[in-house]
Order: C-alpha cells, then sequence, then structure tokens
C-alpha cells in the first residue's frame, strides 16, 4: 500500500491536468490516488511521508510527452491488478474494502486499456517527441521498480 500511495501521489497532478484531460478525455475517471487513500484508512494505515525530492516534484509540470509517457505506465499497471486483487482478496480484502484501487473499469480491465492507447496514439507527437515519451516510460518504470525497492528493504 506504501508502494502504491508513493505511485499514485506522484502520479496525481498529471491526470488532473486539464490540458491531458483534454487529450485524454476519461482521464480524471482513471485516477487512483483517491482509492488508495480510503484503501489506507479501511486497513487503519497512515499515509506515508514522502520524502524523496523527486517524488515530491509536481507531476503537472511535466512536458506532453513526458507526462504520456508516465500515463502509460501508471494505466498499463492496472492490467496486472487483476493479478494483485486476486491475492488481496485471499486476505479478505475487496473492491469496496482496501482494495479498491486494483478494482477493474465496470467495461473490464482490457477494453478500458484499449481505449486509452487508442486516445494516446491519436496524439500527434514529433519523432523527437516519440522519443521523449519513450524514454520517460523507461525512467517510470525505473521510479516504480525504486519504490518497490524502499518498500521492501
Amino acid at each position: 500500500m506504501r508502494f502504491q500511495y508513493r505511485l499514485h501521489r506522484r502520479v496525481a497532478p498529471l491526470y488532473a491536468a486539464p490540458a491531458y484531460q483534454a487529450l485524454l478525455p476519461d482521464l480524471a475517471s482513471r485516477e487512483r490516488l483517491s482509492r488508495v487513500e480510503s484503501d489506507l484508512l479501511d486497513l487503519g494505515l497512515a499515509r506515508p511521508e514522502i520524502a524523496r525530492p523527486d517524488v515530491a516534484e509536481p507531476a503537472a509540470a511535466l512536458p506532453l510527452p513526458e507526462a504520456l509517457g508516465w500515463l502509460y505506465v501508471v494505466e498499463g499497471s492496472n492490467m496486472g491488478a487483476a493479478f494483485l486483487l486476486k491475492a488481496a482478496i485471499k486476505l479478505d480484502l475487496s473492491e469496496r474494502l482496501g482494495a479498491r484501487h486494483l478494482a477493474a473499469h465496470p467495461e473490464g480491465r482490457g477494453l478500458n486499456w484499449r481505449r486509452f492507447t487508442e486516445a494516446l496514439d491519436a496524439i500527434a507527437l514529433t519523432p523527437e517527441e516519440d522519443r521523449r515519451s519513450e524514454a520517460a516510460t523507461i525512467t517510470a518504470f525505473s521510479h516504480v521498480l525504486d519504490l518497490v525497492g524502499e518498500e521492501l528493504a
């Protein structure tokens, strides 16, 4: 849960940015920080302190190509959340208690992912912006791995 909070707190400004919402119409509804916060409350856990400056910096300040790379990683993680939800259910958690942030979209994970990637693909980027977006995807994946490593240490 600490990892989830730290990740979703980092990217929440991207979901709230009007410029990105205009390009990805259902972006605001995809935000999961509020669900992670509810899950922390369900479990009686405090919000983790954010000590690393790179985690605290506003994600909304990211240029569009970098923001798209980060969003791709976070939205893609929803596909793998199905496996985590199965494990959470074994711990007596559910989409309504303690594992809200792992819940599938009402239309299903696959369709939800397809719609997101179609909207992402429809955004016109220059070849240089494409490279920057791809680099940001790698940075976001590395950040996720770093957070997991820190929380498991």
